[in-house]
Parts: C-alpha cells; sequence; structure tokens
C-alpha cells in the first residue's frame, strides 16, 4: 500500500509520545531552488541539494484544505509567481492511497502524469513510508520532489524568486525585520500554526490541556499585539501574517470544534478578529481560501476524532466580508 490514507493512524501513532502528545514527523524533503544553484539550467541539485531557479520548471502540489500549503498559495499570489510555478490541487479527501488528484482530468495531473502525489515521494525515496504531505515542490523534468519543508520553501518564494516576481510585490521577508520576524514565527508555529493539531490529536488529557493552554496564550499575545498595529510587524504584511492567517481562517470552521480549541472562537477575539478580516479582504488571501474543501478534508480524514463524518453546515462565509475598521 501507498504511503497515506488508512496508514494515517498507524502514521500518526508513530507521531504520538508515550505521553499522548503529538510529534510532527520531520519534512522528508529539504532540497531549495536558489539563485546560487551551481547547477545549471535542466540539470539536478547541487552538492549542496540546490535546484537552479527556472520559470516553468517546478510544479507546486497543494490541498486548498491544507494550512501549510495555503501559505506557499498566498506567498505565489503575493509575489506575482502564478506564470513562473505551476500549482497543482489534491482532492481534499485523502484515500488509502494518500493525496489525490481525482480534480483533473482522468484522475491524473496533467503535468506530472500521476494520479497520487505518493508517487513523486516514492520516485524521490523509494524506501519512503511515513505521511505523504502538501505542499510538495516537485521537479517536472525528473517527476522527483524537490521539498516538501513547507517553511523554508515559503521563504524562498520570497528570497530566491525575485527575478520572477510581478513589479511592486511586497517584501515578506524584509532583512531588517528578520531578528524579530523569525522568533515571532516561530512561536506562532509552536503554540498556534502546530498547536491546535497538538491539541486536536492528543491522546492525553495532560498533553491536550497543555497544548491548548499554549495556544490560547498566544493568541492572548497576539490580541494584544494587534490593539496598536495593523499588522503583526507594523504597516506592511509579512510572512508572519501569511502564517497566523491560514490558522486564523480555519479556526471557528474546524479547530474549535473538531479540535476541541474551545475557550473562545475567534470570532469572540476583538483585534484578533479584525486582524483576520482585514487580510481575508485583501488579494491573495480571501481569494485562496476554500472553505469547502477545508471542511471536508478535516471532518471526512479524521474518522476517531468525527466517526459520524458529519460536516458541519456552518459557519456563513459571509461574515468575512463584514467591515473590519482597520485600514
Amino acid at each position: 500500500m501507498q504511503p497515506g490514507g488508512k496508514q494515517d493512524s498507524a502514521q500518526f501513532g508513530r507521531e504520538t509520545a508515550a505521553d499522548g502528545a503529538f510529534v510532527r514527523q520531520p519534512n522528508r524533503f529539504t532540497g531549495r531552488v536558489t539563485r546560487d544553484s551551481r547547477s545549471a539550467p535542466g540539470e539536478g541539485p547541487d552538492e549542496d541539494g540546490h535546484w537552479p531557479v527556472e520559470a516553468g520548471r517546478y510544479r507546486l502540489v497543494v490541498s486548498l484544505a491544507c494550512p501549510w500549503a495555503h501559505r506557499s498559495i498566498i506567498d505565489r499570489e503575493l509575489l506575482g509567481l502564478q506564470e513562473a510555478i505551476s500549482l497543482a490541487v489534491v482532492d481534499p479527501i485523502r484515500d488509502e492511497k494518500g493525496w489525490r488528484f481525482t480534480l483533473d482530468e482522468g484522475g491524473k495531473d496533467p503535468v506530472l502524469g500521476i494520479g497520487f502525489l505518493s508517487e513523486a515521494y516514492l520516485a524521490t525515496d523509494p524506501e519512503f513510508a511515513g505521511r505523504v504531505t502538501v505542499p510538495a515542490l516537485v521537479d517536472t523534468i525528473t517527476g522527483k520532489v524537490v521539498s516538501n519543508d513547507y517553511p523554508q520553501l515559503s521563504l524562498d518564494l520570497s528570497t530566491e524568486w525575485v527575478d520572477h516576481h510581478a513589479a511592486g510585490a511586497p517584501d515578506l521577508y524584509p532583512q531588517a525585520l528578520r531578528a524579530e520576524l523569525d522568533p515571532l514565527m516561530a512561536d506562532i508555529f509552536t503554540d498556534v500554526n502546530n498547536g491546535v493539531y497538538k491539541a486536536g490529536f492528543a491522546t492525553g488529557q495532560e498533553a491536550y490541556e497543555a497544548a491548548y493552554d499554549a495556544l490560547f496564550a498566544r493568541l492572548d499575545v497576539l490580541e494584544e499585539r494587534l490593539a496598536d498595529r495593523r499588522y503583526l510587524m507594523g504597516e506592511a504584511i509579512t510572512e508572519a501574517d501569511v502564517r497566523l492567517f491560514t490558522t486564523l481562517v480555519r479556526f471557528d470552521a474546524v479547530y474549535h470544534n473538531h479540535f476541541k480549541c474551545n475557550r473562545q472562537k475567534l470570532t469572540e477575539f476583538i483585534n484578533l478578529w479584525a486582524y483576520a478580516r482585514d487580510l481575508y479582504q485583501t488579494h491573495g488571501f480571501g481569494d485562496t481560501v476554500d472553505f469547502d474543501h477545508i471542511k471536508r478534508h478535516y471532518y471526512l480524514t479524521h474518522p476517531k476524532i468525527n466517526p459520524t463524518g458529519v460536516v458541519p453546515k456552518g459557519p456563513d462565509p459571509l461574515r468575512w466580508l463584514t467591515p473590519h475598521a482597520r485600514g
């Protein structure tokens, strides 16, 4: 059997510590596409694992449901990389073989010619037996995965693809702010982005409560931070906003109920809710959100958490379009 799908229960078991805490698997493929790659166009990675920047060569495989993949989708839109890096969207529901290309004619990606993302994983590492994840940047020449290292991938879109950015594209990872940005994003990852998963996938009460408490403590800090600034770093959108948004936009629809993160809803935070709506109404954010994919993925992919398979009808997405008074 291919990695993923029905193996997920066993795989998540391998990602569970003795105390029931969820411990996310490391990213298997950590190649990078960089401007300083010593490989010529059309060649594979150099000795440092760096692939050459080439418009049209790489395909970004994503799920519209996945917050980790959503980061790179937003970055691609904000930076104007749509022509440089093509996009492949998988079915939001994993079956026994994992992420599928059922949204494409014939059930195969028209560029990669595969029906399951796991095929690219196994083409890269025939011994791979972990959980197949998105986003995955795939080389269309070899059919191999360059990277599924989602944090580095999003940063590289900002810093290594600059020659292909649209005119006026934002600097999402400004050099002058990195000393503050990096620890901020690390805290957001640990307590919020991954924190909802640590709460939702915990199999022990103490592990769940520790994740729950850390999540809402961090949200309280961010709520206060956003009281006197439009975005996390001031008046300009940065990668930190992208990373926080992908969790916030899923919070009330999924994490509050499905992952038991229920101290309060996003809509009950004054600043975070207005901030999230501000971003949602910005090009590249709300127009990349698909609540149908999001809800069907979570509520139909985790049968131990939602054994009935019933997908909630709400919340009403139109509330995201209400005035935010932050601009």
